[in-house]
């Protein structure tokens, strides 16, 4: 439970803003069928046997199964999406009542809303595992596309991770913490929570790190090297007192602290010590592109998991709802380079149209040499996939696939699932919730 004095004031997620337009296509065009699992194909078979997929094609399909949806469950249904998510999802979980927002906020809706039993996430699965481990027992969390992962969580599994850490409590025992980014999975916010840490987003890593700092000597940063590089400079710890672990791919199970880069003396004296990880969308911002635009008379906001120096060249840095809220807030005439997500920056595009206000991708620069991706994963969670979930509910067919029960791991590829006996289920959730509800008390208690 959340302490009485938990008011939870910065969580209620508002509207985006982002309208519907019915001449705009649908980015996502479709997957092909053998990338469906069997109980959706027929909706993508429908969705792409459309005349076209803008709006006004989508729109009517859709409504067919999700508003039947929406009345059968009523007010019991909860529909989330992140700010990520590519095409109209955004915009469609509005439309259909729904919550958009960053992964801080959405963590938190089931606890937040505990007359919501239905709970359907189109995210990537660690954002929905982390909604299932605070939910209640009567509430069912469900995500669209169960293959939708997230490229930095890959490069942190618990088994890649767990031998690390092993010697690393073994060596420093109660004087080391992990911080547990939101992108973990259950089993590393779980390994959190056991060592005395918690887990952080990227609205509020400098405020989790920090505290974390007052009671344990080093803290264990995991997965996002860049987010915590970040957090050290606006903490102002000293560069020299941080060790950054190679990348995940390096490892293996055998690999001895002696073995790593500086061996124990650069253990020894660090205060912070990063895990390798990053996020491949964030790591093609650079400098020279920060540059370019404050030439050309813009200001540049960027997301913390880009490199420590581009956030240091930008005007600002943020999570999602940060960015959103640059967007949502300029005045008219105002010119704002985005650097993060690629999907992102096209819907905020859309919103700064309708103000005046003009909004471009950093990586789009002359003679560029980065495209300003989007998370592929993320956007396997389209139209098909959301009209499935919520008609197969309706129908009492959904696959049990979909269901997101807290420590479960699914295969990108081959799309089966690992899912843990009801007893070690029971430890993650006591310890992944110790460290989500050390998160929410320091991030809460700031912004009161």
């Amino acid at each position: 439970m959340i302490p009485p004095s938990v008011s939870l004031t910065s969580s209620t997620p508002g509207a985006t803003g982002l309208l519907l337009q019915p001449d705009l296509p649908v980015c996502q065009a479709g997957f092909p069928l053998d990338r469906y699992d069997d109980a959706f194909k027929p909706y993508a078979e429908e969705y792409l046997a459309l005349p076209d997929h803008t709006e006004a094609s989508v729109l009517p399909w859709l409504d067919s199964y999700v508003l039947p949806a929406t009345d059968y469950f009523g007010d019991a249904l909860l529909l989330l999406a992140h700010f990520y998510m590519g095409g109209e999802i955004v915009s469609l979980i509005e439309r259909y009542g729904g919550s958009v927002s960053d992964s801080y906020v959405l963590a938190l809706q089931a606890l937040r809303q505990p007359d919501k039993k239905v709970i359907v996430e189109s995210a990537v699965h660690f954002m929905a595992e982390t909604v299932a481990i605070l939910a209640a027992e009567d509430q069912a969390v469900w995500i669209t596309n169960p293959r939708a992962g997230c490229t930095m969580e890959m490069m942190a599994k618990d088994w890649m991770v767990d031998p690390i850490a092993t010697q690393l409590v073994d060596r420093y025992g109660d004087d080391l913490a992990t911080v547990a980014y939101m992108n973990t999975s259950g089993r590393l916010k779980a390994l959190a929570g056991h060592t005395g840490g918690a887990v952080c987003t990227s609205s509020n890593a400098h405020l989790v790190v920090d505290a974390i700092r007052k009671t344990s000597e080093k803290v264990f940063f995991v997965p996002d090297t860049h987010l915590g590089r970040n957090t050290a400079h606006r903490l102002g710890i000293d560069p020299a007192r941080i060790a950054e672990l190679p990348m995940p791919s390096t490892l293996s199970t055998d690999t001895c602290l002696q073995d790593l880069p500086g061996g124990l003396d650069r253990l020894d004296q660090a205060d912070l010590i990063l895990w390798g990880g990053f996020c491949g969308v964030h790591t093609i911002f650079t400098t020279d592109q920060v540059k370019w635009y404050h030439a050309e008379g813009w200001e540049v906001h960027v997301h913390p998991e880009c490199p420590l120096e581009v956030v240091q060249a930008a005007d600002g840095s943020g999570s999602t709802n940060y960015l959103w809220s640059k967007v949502a807030n300029a005045m008219p005439g105002a010119k704002l380079a985005i650097g993060t997500e690629g999907h992102f920056v096209q819907n905020a595009r859309r919103l700064a149209e309708t103000r005046g206000v003009e909004v471009r991708h950093l990586a789009d620069i002359p003679d560029a040499t980065a495209a300003g991706c989007g998370c592929a994963t993320m956007s396997r969670n389209d139209p098909p996939h959301l009209a499935g979930m919520l008609d197969l509910l309706r129908r009492g067919e959904a696959p049990d696939i979909n269901r997101v029960l807290p420590g479960d791991q699914i295969d990108d590829a081959s799309g089966t699932r690992t899912r843990l006996s009801s007893s070690e289920q029971a430890r993650l959730v006591r310890d992944a919730t110790l460290a989500l509800h050390r998160m929410i008390d320091i991030t809460e208690a700031a912004n009161t």
